[in-house]
């Protein structure tokens, strides 16, 4: 006989573990269904390069779900099953540009802005950060709330109430301004765009695009306040809590088991098809996909779904494509600054300039010249990760293309694509941007290990060429239309069915957001809900 349970989860992420968690604690009986082999999505630990060096494959810094409400959900519970942090109270992150210049971020904010060369860029940027606290209540509402709801409403008028006509007004242009553009507008220096602007890669977007007037503030604010925790162990440890967790609270836990399809009787969903055999849901099943799978793979032709639905669901769009190094290194490098060994993740970039140039360079469809280099050295927080007196790095590349046409410098051989060859001479390219700074490099290299844009599609079907934010962040395709204008809530058009995961709001992270915020509603449903 089919299992029946009250909700199905579909994919193990870090929004599937959090919406299975939260049900599973208010009483519901879930089913956890994962593709993959493991639970965890693009959480992973890995020994990719030697023995005893732990890289975290895909992400591995927290401070969104540390900040975030589904960590105040769930904090205690994880950490009672061995979850831990390691996080720094000095320099949180940094910039080095092309020139060998580096620009830093402490965690007290005060100590940023007095390293700044003008007087009024020092009160500016204090201002920013004061201003966005002073509606952070007002802001994280809107983010963790459906776009278009009451309580988004709601959220609106108390910022209204604080920042008047005028001050609201302010913040709706900066959601419709570039980082870029906001740097200009609000500083005479250059301290912050340098340090931030490189920051929204992580958030899917490029100094260009709308809404990086928002998000920077943002991710300044939310680094300053909570530094940038990583688990200790490694991020494999952050799963093995779940799953602990998980287990605690009985829930039935399928790994290995693609789903199939859904099951839609009488307009409402019924449950999945997996692994040969039905999994049925009582009252709700959500899943963690993209709009392309949902709409298009998953649910069956006759499903009630608007036809304008399914033809945006066609027609949504993937960023760029991304790419992680792991280094295994003999001993930390010597930096030309020194205070960059003490910093957990640096930015290799001349803020908007290079940045924006190397994101056109991508969506060209070309390799970047000189990328932006992200280099994490997790081994600064926790030296467990790496033999003693050993050290790693953690690159990652956001500004590349999937499929790639040609190479901006005019060297590399792009026929056949992501070719072991070209792998090859792409990371020698990041590598020597690196070295340009630790000059020590080539002699403390021990090892490398590339997951490159086609094994990022390949190890999470979400990750469609290689985009590993689950679709374009652009403004067009965020917030109040994400993932798509005719079904930009959480809840589908089918009865019951619920859709969850980074391409829907509020967007990529590690913040477990669209989790939490699917399993609250579900669990304390709105009045209109409860007739679903």
């Amino acid at each position: 006989m089919a299992r029946t349970v009250d909700a199905v989860v579909v994919g193990s992420g870090v929004n599937g573990l959090v919406a299975a968690a939260e049900l599973a604690k208010a009483g519901w009986s879930v089913a956890l269904v994962e593709g993959h082999r493991r639970l965890g999505g693009f959480i992973a630990t890995e020994e990719r390069t030697l023995p005893g060096y732990l890289h975290d494959t895909y992400s591995s810094w927290h401070p969104l779900f540390v900040s975030g409400a589904a960590y105040a959900a769930l904090g205690d519970d994880l950490h009672r099953h061995g979850l831990e942090y390691r996080n720094t109270e000095g320099i949180v992150t940094g910039t080095v540009t092309d020139d060998g210049r580096a620009v830093l971020a402490h965690r007290d904010a005060t100590t940023t802005a007095q390293a700044f060369a003008h007087a009024e860029d020092r009160t500016a940027y204090l201002a920013m950060l004061q201003r966005f606290l002073d509606n952070a209540d007002a802001i994280g509402g809107l983010l963790g709330s459906e776009p278009r709801s009451s309580r988004a409403l709601r959220h609106a008028a108390r910022m209204l109430r604080r920042e008047r006509l005028t001050g609201t007004e302010a913040w709706l242009r900066a959601t419709l301004t570039s980082a870029r553009s906001y740097c200009r507008s609000e500083f005479r220096g250059d301290e912050v765009d340098l340090l931030w602007t490189p920051w929204l890669l992580h958030a899917g977007l490029s100094p260009d695009h709308a809404s990086g007037g928002l998000m920077l503030p943002i991710l300044a604010a939310t680094m300053h306040g909570f530094g940038l925790p990583v688990v200790a162990g490694g991020a494999a440890n952050f799963v093995a809590a779940f799953e602990a967790l998980l287990g605690e609270l009985r829930v039935d836990i399928r790994t290995g088991t693609p789903v199939e399809r859904l099951i839609v009787t009488d307009g409402r969903v019924g449950g999945v098809v997996c692994g040969g055999e039905s999994i049925l849901a009582r009252r709700a099943v959500l899943a963690s996909v993209t709009p392309t799978a949902l709409y298009g793979d998953l649910l069956p032709a006759t499903a009630p779904v608007p036809a304008a639905v399914r033809e945006q669901a066609r027609r949504y769009r993937y960023g760029r494509a991304a790419m992680q190094i792991h280094v295994a290194l003999s001993a930390p490098l010597h930096w030309s600054d020194d205070r960059l060994a003490a910093v957990p993740l640096l930015h290799l970039s001349d803020g908007s300039a290079g940045t924006a140039i190397a994101c056109a360079e991508a969506e060209a469809g070309l390799l970047p010249r000189r990328p932006t280099v992200v280099v994490g050295q997790q081994h600064v927080l926790d030296p467990s990760r790496v033999p003693e007196g050993a050290a790693a790095l953690w690159l990652q590349l956001q500004e590349l293309p999937y499929e790639p046409g040609g190479d901006a410098a005019g060297e590399l051989d792009v026929t056949g694509g992501w070719t072991k060859e070209l792998t090859e001479g792409y990371v020698r390219r990041v590598l020597s941007r690196v070295a340009r700074h630790a000059r020590d490099l080539p002699d403390k290299l021990l090892s490398w290990d590339a997951v490159t844009p086609p094994d990022l599609a390949s190890d999470n079907p979400n990750a469609v060429a290689g985009d590993p934010y689950g679709g374009s962040a652009e403004l067009d395709q965020n917030l109040l239309w994400r993932p798509l204008p005719g079904a930009s809530r959480h809840a589908t058009p089918v009865a019951g069915l619920w859709q969850i995961g980074a391409s829907t709001h509020p967007g990529p992270g590690l913040g477990g957001g669209s989790g939490h915020l699917v399993a609250q509603q579900l669990v304390h449903p709105p009045r209109r809900l409860r007739r679903r």
